[in-house]
């Protein structure tokens, strides 16, 4: 009875195993949903930063106003250059992915399908979008998909209806972006990915390079105090190092593959109450009316004055 007991905790040991190695499918923002209970941590920053360290600009476009229970877009701007590409898990090259995360106020949250615009419709084919949690419809994600393809992402966005919800007001709102382009530098298991700089671990000679079967290396240095450190090298990068070369601790072996980054950026957005609309057309044309007004009592007692022969 007990070696089945064990057999079977040995074999879930090995699913485990198998299932949080890092692989090439698992992009973001799968890494974020899975550790981080909200993409933005207290200090502001989204949580992506944290494996993807090269910073690169992201830009949003939003209306400065929306009126309550309405469909707009948000566009998310993930530029790069098209031509370069990127190091893969296996060390093969290809082109970037892009992935975005908006971050909306309470209340706000994609639009059904049955009430996005045709127009908006054709500028979303091809993106599928999912809520980083159930119960958090207000955060939205898009991503991996082709870079080439979707330089900008557009999210239709339903806005609330504080006649219908009393925990929505009306006025200004603050949304959270983030863009990223290409993969990685760290796992958030703390491993390095083969999409970053290889370092020396401490100061030697290079006595040895050993390439291995895949695609790979294994740079040997003898140290100072006579021992030797072996640095593996994953298939990617590509060594900056050569045998009888003298390195510091921390110096580069390779160089740095990394074509990508990740950006974020704020927005605001004032979810405008109609009823201050329709004020301000009153106003306006209150204030056009007396203007009018006045320049005709002026011209009747300019009449009079002439006629007075004043």
């Amino acid at each position: 009875m007990r070696r089945p007991l064990s057999l079977l905790l040995s074999g879930l040991l090995l699913a485990a195993v198998l299932l949080l190695q890092p692989r090439a499918s698992w992009a973001y923002p799968f890494w974020a949903q899975q550790n981080y209970a909200s993409p933005r941590e207290a200090t502001g920053k989204i949580v992506c930063a944290n494996c993807h360290l090269a910073k690169k600009l992201t830009q949003v476009e939003v209306p400065q106003a929306v009126m309550p229970d309405t469909v707009f877009k948000a566009v998310v701007k993930i530029p790069y250059d098209t031509a370069v590409q990127q190091v893969q898990a296996d060390g093969s090259r290809a082109g970037l992915n892009v992935g975005a995360v908006v971050m909306l106020p309470d209340g706000f949250r994609l639009a059904p399908d049955d009430r996005i615009p045709e127009e908006i419709k054709e500028e979303t084919k091809g993106i599928y979008y999912t809520q980083y949690s159930d119960d958090q419809p207000n955060i939205l994600l898009v991503g991996p998909i082709p870079g080439d393809q979707h330089q900008e992402i557009v999210f239709p966005i339903l806005s609330p209806d504080p006649a219908t919800d009393s925990s929505i007001h009306f006025g200004k709102y603050q949304l959270h972006i983030g863009g990223n382009r290409g993969r990685g530098q760290v796992y958030p298991t703390g491993e390095k990915s083969n999409n970053g700089v290889f370092t020396a671990s401490a100061a030697g000679k290079v006595t040895a390079i050993d390439a291995d079967d895949k695609g790979g290396s294994t740079v040997t240095l003898a140290t100072t105090d006579g021992s030797s450190v072996s640095e593996a090298i994953p298939a990617g990068p590509s060594l900056v190092v050569a045998v009888g070369d003298t390195v510091a601790a921390g110096a580069p072996l390779t160089d740095d593959p990394n074509v990508g980054g990740f950006g974020q950026t704020d927005a605001e957005v004032v979810l405008q109450n109609p009823v201050r609309i329709v004020g301000l057309l009153a106003f306006l044309a209150a204030v056009a009316i007396a203007q009018i007004m006045l320049v005709l009592k002026k011209k009747q007692f300019e009449k009079v004055q002439a006629a007075q022969g004043l």
